[in-house]
């Protein structure tokens, strides 16, 4: 139902992460700086990991896969967020935020799988290392990678659709840096009754299929890290296993916190501050918590540079 004064929507403004105009030149250049640390590192480490023969394992396979989707989301947030601050009005089409959430939805819920995935990996490899070519084939490394990015392509597909077959009417700036759902949602003209309800349907469900089986995984290899007889295997162990729990557990909590709480609770700055980290910080960490870290790739690093080297002089 139109009001004489309310016209359907055609396209939204974004306002950005501030309106204070002394912190814009400051925050650009601090988030182009993320961003790009972001995108070189998940790239160099894609690229890294695909041309090393050495690396040709399911541990790197599914860290090539966690660095994809970290390009992924960061980019589908990254350049319409830096946009705000160079720009008088930052607008987007209609069409525009519905792709803009479409993707943003996918490789978000998707990395929530992939961080639980390398915890089974881990546990595999930590709890039967003689089994662990045979049980990590081929084909259940594509069918752990697959089956949850179709899952999640559609969930974004319904969560959007959804959202974008109500009515907006009027009303059109988003206080938030990018087309998130729950801004979108509260400038819905229309009852958001059941689109409110999908989402913290699928967000529990999401938390549910994967943060407790990580919990559950890093138990059975507290226990089995316990019984290992050498201090160097179990500190390589802990090493290994204690960064990744530590991004599980900041990932899922933010998501936990941004998606399932009431929208009584919800703050639009609080908000702003969570989806930073986990669009633009946590993708830029990854790289360096899972990969710069590990002495396979440091080795694979120093054998690369002295090639290169000797190729040089």
């Amino acid at each position: 139902m139109e009001g004489p004064n309310l016209t359907a929507v055609t396209e939204f403004i974004l306002l950005g992460v501030t309106d204070l105009p002394e912190l814009q030149a400051l925050l650009f250049l601090l988030f182009l700086i993320v961003y790009l640390t972001s995108l070189l590192g998940n790239l160099g480490m894609i690229i890294f990991i695909q041309l090393n023969p050495k690396l040709q394992t399911p541990m790197y396979f599914f860290l090539r896969n966690l660095a994809l989707t970290d390009v992924g989301y960061s980019t589908a947030v990254g350049p319409k967020m830096l946009a705000n601050f160079v720009v008088d009005q930052n607008t987007i089409s209609y069409y525009g935020c519905a792709t803009h959430i479409a993707f943003s939805v996918v490789f978000i819920a998707y990395e929530v799988f992939i961080l639980s995935v390398m915890s089974y990996d881990h546990y595999v490899a930590i709890c039967n290392p003689l089994l662990y070519t045979v049980i990590m084939s081929p084909r259940l490394c594509w069918v752990l990678v697959g089956t949850p990015y179709l899952y999640c392509t559609f969930v974004s597909l319904l969560v959007t659709i959804k959202i974008f077959t109500l009515a907006f009417c009027g009303y059109n700036v988003i206080s938030h840096f990018y087309c998130d759902t729950l801004p979108l949602i509260s400038l819905v003209f229309s009852d958001t009754y059941e689109i409110e309800l999908i989402i913290v349907i699928f967000a529990a469900f999401d938390f549910i299929s994967s943060f407790p089986v990580v919990l559950m995984f890093y138990l059975l290899i507290l226990i089995a890290i316990l019984r290992m007889k050498s201090a160097e295997g179990r500190h390589k162990a802990f090493f290994t296993c204690g960064s990744h729990l530590t991004m599980v557990t900041v990932f899922c909590g933010m998501l936990i916190f941004m998606y399932m709480q009431s929208k009584s609770h919800h703050s639009s700055d609080t908000d702003k501050v969570d989806s930073i980290f986990y669009t633009l910080v946590i993708p830029m960490l990854n790289p360096l918590i899972y990969s710069l870290r590990n002495k396979d790739v440091k080795c694979a690093l120093q054998r690369s540079w002295k090639k290169t080297m000797q190729y040089l002089f």
